[in-house]
Formats: structure tokens, sequence, C-alpha cells
């Protein structure tokens, strides 16, 4: 079968949310065209990584991610090797290179470490210009290749050697070509009512849609004898879904919407502050979190308690008694104060309840009110979300970066 599947090594039971690394080979292999079948975290665990192992031999490039060292490691090439039905044997080179290092150090190499450099008969080392290498192996069922984790030249593997091999799979049969377009602000209903002219459609691009935490993610599929004929069926509909989604869909793969709302603001010279109550300074954590950030963000202050939002904000105590603080005066009142501290064109600011037990009939759990300011103008809404509490301060920050976003776009 000609795609692939990552596996990564490590505390399946923290670790699976936090798969950063598996989530980067995946990209890497998606937009070299090779589809991933599936992404899983498994045990330190011989056992468990022969089941998943097993499993993933069903596609034509396997992709381990472990710490090379400690018991990890030792797990992989023992049931890789048994995978391969090769042996475990002595690698002369790794050796070295395990000896030079220990000799850059001015220490000299362990006895009990020479286990480290026990491969599968007939694997390929994959060389670093520092630090552990990469290894590969063809397997019955295809290639398998071993990284490793928390390496920090890993991203350097997969460049060089990686994305190579994806295409060397991808020569021998057609290829493919993945394009996720991102929109927000739709339900999953509309979404598929604006793009009912394509879903479940045969033809060279096949369109789906996919619920993705406060967004909608459609993915086009484009299939061809080669690489350049696939991006020419993706060309002849991706603008028409595009012109469907309309301003809901905001970019594209690796675009995130912090990202997009942070270089709006920069393109136009402009900077933003932000005023946060039920999301507890995740607005913030995202717009700080895109590189560059200081060139478009003010500041950002939290303000849960109803004298926080009089003392830094200026909002009235009497607007607060009289409609509460999850309300649209008290929202369009912090707007106010935060660009009026800050001096910022651009504001933000979110309040409502995510408390399990804060709710009332006229205000239940999940009403959220969002407020944004741009030189464009001014926009308020009410909203109602569902989940648990991350769920909702989730949904709420895209809410309001979406709100910016359409305002600096003039959408």
């Amino acid at each position: 079968m000609i795609g692939a599947r990552v596996v990564t090594v490590g505390a399946a039971h923290v670790a699976a949310r936090d798969d950063a690394a598996g989530l980067m080979v995946a990209r890497a292999l998606l937009s070299e065209g090779l589809p991933v079948l599936s992404r899983e975290v498994v045990d330190e665990d011989e056992a468990a990584l022969e089941v998943a192992l097993g499993a993933a031999g069903r596609a034509d490039l396997v992709v381990v991610l472990a710490a090379p060292g400690g018991s990890a490691g030792e797990i992989v090439r023992r049931v890789v090797a048994r995978t391969a039905g090769a042996r475990l044997i002595l690698h002369e080179r790794l050796l070295d290179l395990m000896q030079e290092e220990f000799a850059e150090r001015g220490q000299a190499m362990p006895r009990r470490v020479d286990r480290l450099a026990l491969l599968p008969q007939g694997a390929e080392l994959w060389p670093a210009p520092a630090g552990e290498p990469g290894w590969a192996i063809e397997t019955p069922h295809g290639l398998t290749v071993v990284l490793p984790l928390g390496a920090t030249h890993l991203v350097e593997l997969v460049e060089s050697r990686l994305r190579p091999a994806a295409r060397g799979r991808l020569a021998l049969g057609g290829t493919s070509f993945l394009r996720t377009l991102r929109a927000t602000g739709l339900s999953p209903g509309d979404v598929e009512d604006r793009l009912s002219a394509w879903l479940g459609r045969e033809g060279p691009v096949e369109v789906s849609c996919l619920p993705v935490d406060a967004d909608v993610w459609v993915r086009l599929l484009a299939r061809g004898a080669s690489r350049s004929l696939a991006e020419a069926a993706l060309a002849s509909v991706e603008p028409a879904v595009r012109e469907a989604l309309g301003a809901a869909c905001y970019g594209a793969d690796e675009d995130t919407l912090e990202g997009v709302v942070g270089r709006l603001l920069t393109d136009r010279g402009l900077r933003v502050a932000v005023a946060e109550s039920c999301t507890g300074g995740l607005l913030t954590h995202r717009l700080t979190n895109v590189p560059g950030s200081s060139r478009f963000f003010e500041r950002g202050v939290v303000v849960y308690s109803r004298e926080a939002k009089e003392a830094l904000l200026g909002v009235p105590e009497a607007l607060l008694r009289a409609h509460g603080t999850a309300s649209a005066p008290v929202t369009e009142a912090m707007l106010d104060g935060i660009c009026r501290t800050s001096g910022s064109p651009c504001g933000l600011a979110v309040t409502g309840i995510v408390h399990p037990e804060g709710g009332t009939p006229d205000k239940p759990v999940g009403t959220v009110f969002v407020g944004a300011r741009a030189p464009g103008g001014v926009r308020a809404q009410r909203f109602r979300f569902a989940g648990t509490r991350e769920a909702i301060q989730r949904q709420a920050s895209q809410a309001a970066l979406d709100m910016l976003r359409r305002l600096l776009a003039g959408a």
C-alpha cells in the first residue's frame, strides 16, 4: 500500500496528545504527497510495539520515533529486526561514531554501551552532522525508518533523509498531493452544504471535511501518475472550493489562525492588546506563541474578578452590578479599557461562563461574549459554546481571533 505510518515510542498514556515529533514527521510526508495512514504513540513495551508494527506493516513506509538509548532503543532494535527477519549484528560504522563522540568529550566509551551499536543486519545508517544517527531497513512489507526522538537534529534528518526516501516510495507507483483548507465560524453541516458539489464524488480530487477543535478542515486529496499531474488536478478544484467557503477559510496546511492574524497586523503596522477573563490567558498565549509576535503584540491582561476589571480596565462598578461580568456591556467596556490603557488601535476582549456550576437559565455554561476593535470598526457578539471547560476556552479564543481577522481583512 502506497502510504506511511508513524509510530512514536514513549509514555502513551501521557504523551499521546503531545506528539510534536510525530506530527512534524507526518506533515513532512504529507507535503511530499505520501498519504499518512496512521499516527500513534505506543509505550516502551516490546509486545505493544510488536502489535503496532504488525499493523504498520501494511504500509509501504513506516517511521519509528524512539529515544536511541535506554530501553526504548533496545526494544525498537529487537522488534524491527524480527519484523525484517534479520538478526542483530554489531554495526561497525555506528560503533565508530559512538567512540568518536565519547573521544570528543575526552571520555572512554564504557563497554556496556557497545550494545547500542547493534542494528538489524542489512540496515542502512543515516548519519547526522552531530548526535545520534537514524537508520533504515527494507522489510518484506516496505521500508522501516528509525529516527532519534528528542534529538536536536531530528528536523535535519527528516529534511535530508526522510523526504528523499518518501519520494522514492512514491516513484514505485502513483502519487498524491494533499491540501488542507482551514475554515472557522461555520459548523460541519454548513461546510458540507457549501461543498455538496464535491463531497462523495469520484474524480482525480477527493474532497472531505473533518471537524478539528473549533474549526472544520477541508481536505483536498489529488492523485495522479506524477506529482505535477496531481498538482494540476488540485489546481482545477481548489479555487472553487475556496470560493465556496468564502471568508470562513482563513488559511491552508500549516496556517494557524493566530499566525494569520499576526501577519495581518504586521503587514498593516498595527499592534493588538488583549483583555480576557474566562479564557484565562489563552488568547495571549496563542498570539505570543507566533514567531515575531513582538512586532504586533502590545500586552495582555487577565481580569478574572470584578475588582480586576475595575482596577485594570476601568470598567464601572455600576455596569458590573447591573449586567454581570459576563455580558455585552462589560465586554465592550473591557475592550474600551484595554485599547485606552495600551494605546493600541486593535483590541480583543473575552468574558463568559465556563465553570460547570456557573451558569444560569439566562446565561448557561458556555455563554461567551467576544469583542474586537481594529481601524476598520468594532464588533461584539454573544456565543454559546459546548463541551468541556478547555473546549469552551479554545472555541472562545478562536472566535475572538477570527473576529479580529475579519475586521482586519474587511470581511
